[in-house]
């Protein structure tokens, strides 16, 4: 694999799949439901889409694609970024308010989808702009590629240039696009496949959804080696027995998946049907492992590689890991690990001084290389999460402070322990608590609303006051928030509790109902 150099200005992660095309033009590079696709014919339908886009957008623009996974989603994303721009996945299961919300904050003039998104995109009034074009795939795939405007566009691009964004919950009840650089993404990559040996020879099983962080390393692991990546079907995590049928039948053998996915199979017995013989190599990441859960994989698998990855979407993926070397208690911890090549990551008290102790708690930092640039087209946001700090008493740099918190263990091991604010790692995903209470606090006759998370059962309570039914909120909720992001409890008060200082008493909420 070429490396980037810190002097290589110009690298683009187009480069990368061109090489990769190269060496393995006629080898499938994805696997979906409906077909094989070879690296070649991958970079044709890219290229032909960036054409395409070069004609009727400028360079540095956001291109949301709006679709369901498939070989051709992929094909569209990368025609984004041949055209110059930067791709933004859409997920089409949000809700109609959540994506108007998302059109008006990247303010794109164009939106490329699938059919059924094209249909759907054009029965609403979502778009932030009604002159917004909506573009399908298929046709865009039928323009003759113009080498000329691609290789221009190209040599003007640098490796500060935005690949994609990717949305997260936010406070005010408004996602937020966290913007990330070609240059990032290639020095992750490159360390995530050296450390974890992903060569030519693997098959990367994809759980994730496009628009989810964890679907990066398989995306630019299969772009950046020539990896196949098969895109497992949704409703395959539905019927385990089906899911794992098709990790064997596809002779997948690595897996990075959220933690949700895989305690999904081992708590509804799916290992006692059959275990995915090809595997040897499991990485999980979004939010805490149960060791009961672990113990599951490891005793079907005892000969897999397991590994802990941490790290929030603004750092790039992941910023530690730890690799599992035994089984753990079910009172212990696993930890979240050393931090990978070219990162620091490190902890700070309530002064803002860094922590060497065990034992003791702070916040979670990261600095060097791989940080997003920030989030898309909001600077207060992006000026209160990313700082400039003297790492290890040294020269101010930029850092990212995650809003996790953390300590180190007698061994000086990083241990995760949970949130600093009301952000919550949910179903892989890092949810805004107080974006559910600004969407319960819009229903009619909500006069209050709070939410508290529920660690030991993984699940969000919902509270409020007012004279609406709680089946009334949950359908009002539906309109507003993805369904991972709904209370499976709402519990109506007479009266919210408030403490000393005039506040929500989320420690009475959890004492009496958790």
């Amino acid at each position: 694999m070429t490396n980037m150099t810190q002097t290589d200005k110009k690298a683009n992660i187009l480069d990368f799949f061109e090489q990769t095309e190269k060496r393995y033009r006629y080898r499938t590079a994805v696997t979906d439901q409906g077909a094989q696709v070879t690296w070649s014919e991958l970079l044709d339908k890219a290229r032909r889409i960036g054409s395409a886009l070069s004609r009727i957008i400028p360079p540095g623009q956001p291109v949301p694609v709006m679709m369901e996974k498939s070989s051709g989603t992929l094909a569209a994303m990368l025609g984004a970024v041949y055209a110059g721009c930067f791709y933004v996945p859409v997920n089409p299961d949000n809700p109609p308010e959540r994506l108007k919300k998302i059109f008006q904050i990247l303010e794109s003039s164009v939106i490329i989808a699938d059919q059924e998104g094209w249909d759907f995109l054009n029965s609403q009034e979502i778009r932030a702009d009604r002159e917004c074009r909506i573009l399908l795939a298929d046709r865009l795939q039928e323009e003759e590629i113009r080498m000329e405007r691609l290789d221009e566009l190209r040599a003007a691009a640098r490796e500060t240039d935005i690949l994609y964004a990717l949305f997260t919950s936010g406070s005010t009840g408004t996602p937020k696009a966290v913007a990330v650089s070609h240059g990032a993404v290639i020095r992750f990559i490159t360390h995530f496949t050296e450390i974890f040996k992903i060569t030519s020879e693997d098959v990367i099983g994809n759980q994730a959804p496009f628009d989810f962080d964890v679907s990066v390393k398989d995306i630019y692991s299969s772009l950046m080696t020539g990896a196949e990546l098969v895109l497992i079907p949704k409703e395959y995590f539905s019927t385990p027995p089906r899911l794992l049928d098709y990790l064997c039948d596809r002779k997948v053998t690595t897996l990075t998946w959220a933690v949700s996915a895989l305690t999904l199979i081992s708590s509804l017995k799916g290992l006692k049907y059959r275990v995915p013989e090809y595997v040897n190599k499991i990485m999980f990441s979004g939010e805490a492992m149960p060791p009961k859960q672990l113990r599951m994989w490891q005793e079907a698998m005892p000969h897999v590689k397991f590994v802990n990855l941490y790290g929030p979407t603004e750092i790039t993926c992941n910023c530690t890991y730890y690799p599992i070397t035994r089984e753990y208690g079910d009172e212990e911890k696993i930890p979240i690990g050393n931090a990978f090549p070219g990162r620091k990551v490190f902890l700070i008290d309530e002064e803002e001084h860094e922590i060497a102790a065990p034992g003791r708690r702070g916040e979670i930092c990261v600095a060097g290389e791989s940080l997003a640039r920030g989030y898309y087209r909001n600077k207060d946001q992006t000026a209160k999460q990313f700082v400039m700090y003297p790492v290890g008493g040294g020269k101010p740099q930029r850092i990212y402070r995650t809003g996790d918190m953390g300590y180190y263990d007698r061994e000086g091991k990083l241990i995760f322990a949970g949130r600093k604010d009301f952000q919550i790692k949910h179903m892989g995903h890092r949810i805004e608590l107080e974006e559910i209470e600004s969407a319960m606090n819009a229903v009619d006759d909500v006069q209050r609303s709070c939410c508290v998370f529920q660690e030991e059962k993984n699940r969000i309570l919902g509270f409020y006051t007012g004279g609406v039914e709680s089946s009334e909120v949950r359908r009002k909720l539906k309109e507003k928030l993805p369904v991972y992001m709904i209370p499976p409890k709402l519990i109506r008060l007479e009266d919210m509790p408030i403490n000393k200082n005039g506040k929500t008493d989320r420690n009475y909420l959890r004492k009496e109902y958790l």
